[in-house]
């Protein structure tokens, strides 16, 4: 087969486009750009196929625990996607060959599929099997998905040995998961394509309905789901819970199914628009965080099926803007590849499960491109984001987040009151109290791939020495970590949670309790920290936002409990973060008083791209009316009012 000419890389292919200011107004993108984007992005994996196409087999220094040979599944599956997208988008007009190149790769992955004893292992196209990998039970739901999207152009021209092998392959995947979580889903899309195929009916439709069942377990209101028996709220919620079951009942044309998960979906977007930043940036917050783009899934699954509060304007401004983000920053490579990381290149974003094609989950964000070109989504003038708008914070209850914008310089802040990771204590990406649009988690680099657990797939992490926005009792010198977090309630203005701390080594701090509480307005934090059963004299230390010398500007101030020095803070060193490879952390030291009911500590933080901005102190006055009872008076002048106790905060 013909191999094209590679393509310029995406970002750069797409900068040579016209911009339509007078339609983008924001991002002067087009659906053009989004159409360049995706050839390129398709066009340059094409040099790494092997012979008949059957794998991607991507450059990088580092496989995934599944091996190479899942890797080299990974990328087909996931760049398929992509190309069934781009294809059905345009009503099946194919001018690069994207779907002749996947076609041949089906029929040669599957004639020989690698199995223990088999023939596969000698053969460079073969396929890893369902039941000896794992990880393609994963890749089987984005195959299923781009032949289900593609029927009539690829799926109805094979003949029927090479239908009943694809078959053959994708049948495992129906079966229970062997991972609890979001993998049900997986099975759920490839019922969703054989029911549509009058292949193996019953058996699919049992598939779909076990995967639904199983979900419904973790719905908890407003829109969000966990991942899981847990606490782990994270973007899985756009790019899985909800992408698969919506993008299903929408496929199936089931209009009572896509009722119940499109008005989920709507909800879910209600709070999720609100964490995008006017760069275009959404929040590094939770796992698997080198899909990127992945993060547009939900808001285009709201736009094709309806289901969204943003107008169509306002969801390509929203999708243009963070592609045009990641593309414009380094995350495309000048061979016009998806590095592992978050713009270039980044080791403490991965897990043990990360390969060299992950970052092609990426193509979920360019499920737009099933949208027309006449769609109002990709006619109508864009609109302001959220954060554009106004300062606004808003609580959401089900996750236990609390979303801070503010319009002068368009970031976005995420005070985490409710998602834990199931990782541990230490994982950076759940553990912290306050992420942001335009500062990572401090991390050191990473250690070294994770062994598989299956039911923990692992940071690849280690934790910062001085872990940013992050409250610590100081054990052995060492700084606790952040027990799985349980939320304590939230309102207009303000989150709360629990939670036990951790030693170092993971265990508990047996009788040691810390009720933490964020209530913010316009730019400004205030962080608040109540610590039961901690010895008297115990050190404790308070940390705020990890910036760079070309970042935001971080403030922390000492309001209640630290050792004053006129509330100054100090400044340590905080390791890696993905937007540079040194940061630093403002820090508040302390020690726990003999107080038989608790120890209280509060501080004032801020995170502002504000040039000159106002020292932090100035912006709330925070007084005790009780022992517990705080009363934040705001710079407008309006007020926030918080009571705790051992474990509850409340509202008055």
């Amino acid at each position: 087969m013909s191999v094209p000419s590679l393509p310029l890389p995406a970002g750069l292919a797409a900068a040579r486009l016209p911009e339509d200011r007078e339609r983008s107004p924001y991002t002067g993108w087009t659906r053009a750009h989004w159409e360049t984007a995706a050839d390129s992005l398709l066009g340059a994996v094409v040099p790494y196929a092997s012979p008949r196409n059957g794998l991607i087999n991507l450059p990088g220094a580092r496989p995934s625990w599944a091996g190479p040979r899942s890797d080299g599944l990974e990328g087909y599956a996931r760049t398929f996607l992509a190309a069934a997208f781009r294809v059905a988008g345009d009503g099946g007009r194919d001018p690069h060959g994207h779907l002749a190149r996947y076609a041949e790769g089906l029929a040669a992955g599957t004639e020989h599929p690698v199995t223990e004893p088999g023939l596969g292992g000698r053969h460079p196209d073969a396929w890893p099997v369902v039941p000896d990998t794992h990880q393609a039970i994963v890749e089987s739901a984005s195959v299923a998905l781009g032949l289900r999207l593609t029927r009539p152009w690829l799926w109805d021209t094979l003949d029927d040995k090479v239908r009943a092998r694809a078959v053959d392959w994708l049948l495992p995947a129906l079966d229970p998961p062997p991972i609890d979580n979001n993998w049900w889903l997986f099975g759920l899309t490839v019922g969703g394509f054989l029911l549509d195929a009058g292949i193996e009916t019953e058996r699919a439709q049992a598939s779909v309905d076990r995967a639904l069942d199983r979900i419904e377990g973790w719905y908890r209101g407003e829109g969000w789901y966990s991942d899981g028996d847990n606490q782990a709220f994270d973007h899985y919620n756009g790019w899985a819970l909800h992408f698969y079951p919506v993008l299903h009942a929408h496929l199936s044309g089931d209009r009572a199914l896509l009722d119940t998960y499109g008005e989920r979906l709507c909800a879910h977007l209600d709070g999720f628009r609100r964490m995008f930043d006017a760069n275009g940036a959404p929040i590094p917050f939770g796992r698997s965080l080198t899909y990127r783009f992945a993060a547009l899934a939900a808001p285009w699954a709201g736009a094709l099926t309806g289901h969204t509060p943003l107008g169509p304007g306002a969801t390509r401004r929203l999708a243009s803007g963070t592609l045009r983000h990641f593309l414009e920053r380094g995350a495309v490579t000048s061979d016009g590849l998806l590095p592992l990381g978050w713009y270039g290149p980044y080791a403490p974003f991965l897990q043990g499960y990360s390969g060299p094609a992950s970052p092609y989950w990426a193509s979920k964000g360019l499920l737009g491109l099933l949208l027309p070109a006449d769609h109002p989504v990709w006619t109508e003038r864009e609109e302001p984001l959220p954060a554009e708008t106004a300062d606004a914070v808003t609580a959401l209850r089900a996750p236990g987040l609390l979303v801070q914008s503010t319009k002068a310089d368009g970031l976005v802040r995420l005070h985490n009151h409710g998602s834990s990771s199931v990782f541990g204590p230490n994982d950076p990406h759940y553990a912290r109290f306050a992420y942001s649009t335009r500062t990572g988690p401090s991390a050191a680099e990473s250690a070294g791939t994770t062994a598989d657990t299956s039911a923990n797939p692992g940071s690849d992490t280690t934790p910062a020495e001085t872990p940013d926005n992050h409250f610590a009792l100081l054990v052995d010198g060492a700084p606790t970590g952040r027990g799985p977090v349980e939320p304590r309630g939230s309102g207009p203005g303000w989150a709360a949670s629990a939670h036990t701390p951790h030693r170092a080594d993971g265990t508990e701090l047996a009788g040691v309790r810390v009720l933490s509480a964020t209530l913010a307005h316009g730019r400004a934090e205030v962080r608040v920290h109540l610590v039961t059963g901690a010895a008297p004299g115990t050190a404790v230390r308070q940390t705020g936002w990890a910036v760079t010398d070309d970042g935001p500007a971080a403030q922390l101030h000492a309001v209640y409990g630290f050792a004053r020095n006129s509330g100054q803070a100090r400044t340590v060193p905080t390791g890696s973060t993905p937007f540079g490879e040194h940061s630093r952390t403002a820090c508040l030291d302390g020690t726990v008083p003999d107080a038989p009911e608790g120890a209280l500590f509060i501080s004032l933080a801020s995170l502002t791209a504000e040039p000159a901005p106002a020292p932090v102190d100035k912006l709330a006055e925070v007084r005790l009316t009780g022992p517990y009872d705080i009363h934040v008076t705001w710079e407008d002048g309006t007020t926030n009012a918080l009571s705790l106790t051992a474990d509850t905060a409340t509202a008055p």
